[in-house]
């Protein structure tokens, strides 16, 4: 991050972040409601219970705001929730480029089918297994959160989600026993008539070849999403689709029936993780 030096009128000399960063703006922001609401930064911090040095730090954009300071600040300050918005702009940084238009099919699909052999589907995923993941990158965490909203929305109603996972996953320690349990038993807590997560016992079987999801789109036409070593790729290209629709069915024949695979999770659960 670049950084830039202002003398104030004091001689006092301030490093703020660099000026048109979305944290340095969404700071102004802050700086901007809260001389409107004839406030010092010190006065501000005992309203919200957080320290001036930190609001200081905000404002300057050399530190960022999370979610829970910024819902006190537009409390404090009556933004009538605007702080609180403009912190979107993490949710869209946490996405890397590629991945983005992953999501924007994601959010509009009517089907989801996805099968993975290595991790638990981030949008099954614990917040803790999420976490863990992601090495503690609490932007990226959040947004994975939010990607979730689809699975349990009314309007408009949320995607037919199939999921298939390599019996592996089970076992693969993310995080410790206890995340681990807490995951599992969250496979099992979400399944319902237009959720289903099944499993593909250990050995040969069709989908060694990498993870990938497949997003039916209104109208019926299909997006593939397949998974490589340095990012994802997505295409809509009809013999790919084809190919993976093909492999996918083919994965999930191979599969436990969903009772049989929800018996394993348990299973699993109280062997291995409890």
């Amino acid at each position: 991050m670049e950084f830039t030096l202002l003398l104030l009128n004091s001689g006092k000399e301030v490093v703020i972040a660099n000026f048109y960063t979305p944290q340095a703006i969404w700071g102004r922001e802050l700086c901007h409601y809260r001389k409107a609401a004839g406030l010092t930064q010190g006065q501000l911090a005992e309203r919200i219970h957080f320290s001036e040095s930190l609001i200081s730090g905000v404002e300057t954009g050399q530190l960022p705001a999370s979610p829970e300071f910024a819902e006190v600040c537009d409390v404090a300050l009556a933004t009538d929730g605007a702080l609180g918005r403009l912190l979107d702009w993490r949710k869209g940084r946490s996405f890397p480029p590629w991945f983005g238009k992953w999501h924007d099919k994601e959010q509009v699909a009517t089907t989801v089918r996805t099968y993975q052999p290595l991790l638990i589907p981030g949008l099954l995923q614990t917040d803790a297994y999420a976490r863990a993941v992601l090495r503690g990158d609490e932007v990226a965490v959040e947004a994975r959160m939010h990607r979730q909203v689809i699975l349990s929305r009314e309007d408009p109603p949320p995607p037919t989600y199939r999921c298939v996972v390599d019996e592996g996953v089970l076992h693969r320690p993310i995080g410790g026993p206890e995340t681990m349990k807490g995951q599992l038993e969250h496979l099992i807590s979400v399944v319902n008539p237009r959720l289903s997560v099944q499993v593909i016992p250990h050995g040969m079987h069709s989908g060694l070849m990498g993870g990938f999801a497949i997003a039916t789109l209104e109208g019926g036409s299909d997006v593939l999403y397949a998974e490589t070593a340095v990012r994802g790729l997505i295409t809509s290209e009809q013999e790919d689709v084809t190919v993976a629709v093909e492999r996918f069915e083919a994965i999930r024949t191979e599969a436990l029936p969903l009772s049989m695979s929800i018996e394993l999770i348990q299973r699993t659960v109280e062997e291995k993780w409890t």
